[in-house]
């Protein structure tokens, strides 16, 4: 049985975190340390599964200096990669964490253009891959240069394999990608209602936009993440409303991403849809009460399954 899980940044950056202990906007901002990690949600995403032992390989697009460490921190981290080099130079994010608050604030450059000729040898690379994966992770913003619809192209070619795929997307890119039926998707809230253009204040209007979407995209689940105020799971036959466990946050900074990398993971070893919850919860949680952009490991994730909140909602 395949178990490998592709997790693909179109888009990649050397993430830059910056502390401040309290944030002047306006005004002179002293850094009390920093830390460079590379970054992307594909491959925060592959950070994690990595963690979680997963046999996981990461792939997309780097450029430049800025690309060759980026790279050099995937090797670092062990990670399996097989990126397209570009001619561009790969971007770089600021995140300044305000230790007062405990708010990130996030600045992030566009990144370079993808030309033709590189963006035919990533189709053929990632129908190569293709062949041995399970599981699929399309995750996050497209490098200038890429069309909108490039998330139901990538799909199309995974269904064609049989792979299963996971979409975290947002925008044009995200309702492109659902025209190719993704398995799961994992909008936060705000992706949701930007999505469906209309407010969605309450559980019972979520669970709603969720069941509408699964009967017009032919999903198997959609997956909605609230921050601290825990997420919704919906597939064809039941609804959870799930809670997080107390933590003192940290950063926000790939929360959503090891949710994903959780829900990768559940799909890999066919777990069931409470257990999905769980692990997802608690590893979006655990990760969120780590500093800068640390994530959460499996002995941690599986510590705190019990202390997930379930509740079945008809």
């Amino acid at each position: 049985m395949k178990k490998t899980i592709i997790t693909v940044t179109l888009n990649p950056a050397l993430d830059k975190t910056v502390n401040v202990n309290k944030m002047v906007v306006g005004g002179l901002n002293r850094v009390a340390d920093v830390r460079v990690d590379a970054g992307g949600k594909g491959i925060n995403v592959a950070k994690v599964l990595q963690s979680f032992g997963e046999e996981v390989v990461t792939t997309g697009f780097v450029g430049g200096h800025t690309g060759a460490v980026l790279l050099h921190e995937m090797e670092t981290l062990h990670i399996k990669n097989s990126f397209v080099t570009i001619h561009q130079e790969t971007r770089t994010n600021l995140k300044i964490v305000d230790q007062s608050t405990k708010e990130t604030t996030e600045v992030n450059e566009a990144g370079g253009e993808v030309q033709s000729s590189e963006l035919k040898a990533f189709y053929e690379l990632f129908d190569q891959l293709l062949q041995d994966a399970a599981v699929l992770v399309l995750a996050g913003s497209l490098s200038p240069g890429l069309s909108v619809d490039i998330y139901e192209q990538l799909l199309q070619m995974a269904h064609a394999q049989g792979v299963l795929s996971i979409l975290d997307a947002e925008g044009e890119s995200f309702l492109h990608g659902l025209k190719a039926h993704p398995t799961v998707i994992k909008p936060n809230i705000h992706e949701l209602e930007g999505l469906l253009n209309r407010q969605l204040p309450t559980d019972s209007e979520i669970v709603n936009a969720c069941q509408e979407l699964i009967d017009t995209y032919k999903l198997d689940a959609v997956i909605v993440s609230m921050g601290k105020d825990g997420s919704i799971f919906v597939n064809k036959t039941e609804t959870l409303r799930v809670t997080p466990f107390p933590i003192e946050p940290k950063s926000t900074v790939g929360a959503g991403d090891s949710m994903v990398a959780a829900i990768a993971s559940s799909l890999v070893h066919e777990r069931s849809f409470e257990e999905m919850a769980r692990y997802a919860c608690a590893a979006g949680t655990v990760t969120a009460s780590k500093s800068g952009t640390d994530v959460a490991t499996v002995q941690e994730v599986e510590q705190k399954l019990e202390q997930v909140g379930i509740t079945r909602l008809s």
